[in-house]
């Protein structure tokens, strides 16, 4: 399982630890997933995803999951994700 948000993309970023005599070593920097279940309101069902905290919050400011991924481009948006909003896109035309 890789350490990748699942609706932002958000991922392991490296860099230097610098000690005070200004040593540099290695380091990684990684995002906080956590494993959360997002309600979807057209699929009317919990979705099961690894997202990233910080993904979380605007989600919750863009109204919920379903807002949220029916106003991201599909280009901005992970595979789990883009299967998702397929499933919800697919759902509103035969309700409509």
């Amino acid at each position: 399982m890789s350490r990748r948000c699942s609706i932002s993309g958000k991922g392991v970023l490296t860099g230097n630890n610098v000690s005070h005599a200004h040593n540099r070593t290695r380091r990684r920097f990684l995002p906080n997933l956590q494993a959360v279940s997002l309600f979807s309101e057209v699929l009317d069902k919990p979705v099961r995803m690894r997202v990233a905290t910080s993904a979380l919050r605007t989600i919750e400011k863009r109204g919920g999951l379903d807002a949220f991924l029916l106003s991201s481009r599909d280009g901005d948006l992970p595979q789990e994700a883009l299967k998702v909003k397929r499933q919800i896109k697919k759902i509103q035309a035969k309700a409509a």
